[in-house]
């Protein structure tokens, strides 16, 4: 018998034995109720069991006209509006509710295989208002099933975290993966993290960007008698421990109010995103402007950045005026751009101000043919970099050397 026929009898036997035994998969285990069920579910959690084991469920129902802070529930519905009104394209916008979770979780640490999530906060759109579901996992025997339940591995959805991108939805995939051979794959959704799109509207306005803190600053509410999130670790552990939760549904409440409050943030954003001046400082519309400006919407930056030159006063506007210039500049209104960053001048520094006058420098000498102005801007910019410290030392001789020979070539003109 040839080779190739032997080959082919050997591929079909192979064939014939792998039709003969299907592997087939283990059954899972289910582990044993936790002994304080019994007490958790006194105390208002629901359990709930699945095919992999329970999981703990405190839910609760929120009508469109409850108010966190200084902001109705329903005015997330005004929110949607004022997006599908506006021409502007933005990261933020969202024109429904549709398959839209605000999602927040807690931990029993920062990182590693070693950490894992107690608690899955979900808030989502429900009859007449909008409902928190909260799944806490009944002990680290269970976290199949406490994975499960989150319904993650369901259709596409839109999730609204704060740092989540950073933290929650990286952790809960590594959990995921660890237990990825009995559970559904993990589906890819839409993720909008409001901490990165507060950064860039309250920076310099706001000392600090935990969620608490914009809070208290920007959305009216202020914590009474709150869980410190760097406790809800122990105080979980303690409560699997003793059986005993009364500890951890102060955490739980801690979760309800960061969910309440990321739906509330959304609409502040949404507001101040597409609304004109109102009650903010001039940092804060000078910020929506600049970030406008850099998703391209150079109509609506502009537009906010003349609000605030003509709303506050040139000092409280130095920013608008400064990013105003360059702008200006772009479009080729050289005379406004001029007026732009001389009205910033006086109250800018460091950095700023050597390019303000950097700027000012080159619309005088090419634009105005004021070699006497320009020379000015350039002797005082010479002056600035040579007494600063905000570059190294390589950087600064580079500076010095390209304003000098701009000094240079003035004093030929003047």
């Amino acid at each position: 018998m040839s080779y190739e026929n032997k080959i082919l009898q050997m591929k079909k036997l192979l064939k014939k034995n792998n039709t003969q035994h299907v592997i087939e998969k283990e059954p899972i285990l289910k582990p044993d109720v936790p002994n304080y069920a019994g007490i958790w579910q006194d105390a208002g959690l629901k359990m709930i069991e699945n095919d992999f084991g329970v999981v703990f469920l405190l839910e609760k129902h929120y009508p469109l006209d409850y108010k966190h802070g200084a902001i109705y529930l329903r005015e997330l519905y005004d929110a949607f509006g004022k997006w599908q009104q506006t021409q502007n394209a933005h990261p933020i916008s969202l024109t429904d509710a549709n398959n839209l979770i605000f999602y927040d979780t807690e931990t029993t640490g920062l990182k590693g295989v070693g950490t894992h999530i107690f608690l899955n906060g979900l808030l989502e759109e429900s009859e007449d208002g909008f409902t928190l579901k909260q799944y806490v996992l009944a002990d680290p025997s269970n976290e199949v099933a406490f994975l499960f339940e989150s319904k993650f591995w369901q259709g596409r959805k839109t999730i609204i975290t704060y740092n989540g991108k950073s933290f929650d939805w990286p952790q809960l995939q590594t959990r995921w993966t660890l237990n990825k051979k009995d559970l559904p794959p993990l589906k890819e959704h839409d993720h909008l993290d409001l901490f990165h799109g507060s950064k860039r509207i309250w920076k310099n306005d706001i000392a600090r960007m935990k969620l608490t803190q914009v809070e208290e600053e920007k959305l009216g509410f202020t914590r009474l008698d709150d869980v410190p999130g760097y406790l809800a670790p122990i105080i979980y552990l303690d409560a699997v421990k003793s059986g005993q939760p009364d500890a951890l549904l102060k955490v739980l409440q801690h979760n309800e109010w960061d969910l309440l409050s990321l739906l509330t943030l959304y609409v502040q954003a949404t507001n101040l995103l597409c609304e004109g001046i109102a009650e903010e400082s001039a940092t804060t519309y000078t910020n929506i402007g600049k970030w406008y400006a850099d998703l391209r919407e150079i109509d609506r930056s502009e537009e906010l950045l003349q609000q605030v030159t003509n709303q506050y006063t040139r000092e409280e506007a130095v920013n608008a005026y400064y990013h105003l210039g360059f702008q200006q500049k772009k479009q080729q209104n050289y005379i406004e751009a001029r007026k732009s960053f001389q009205q910033a001048l006086p109250y800018l520094q460091g950095r700023q101000q050597i390019i303000a006058l950097i700027e000012l420098a080159k619309i005088f000498e090419h634009r105005d043919k004021n070699y006497e102005f320009a020379l000015e801007m350039t002797k005082q910019a010479l002056k600035l970099v040579t007494e600063s410290s905000l570059w190294t030392k390589e950087s600064k001789t580079l500076r010095l050397a390209d304003i000098q020979k701009r000094k240079n070539r003035l004093e030929r003109k003047k």
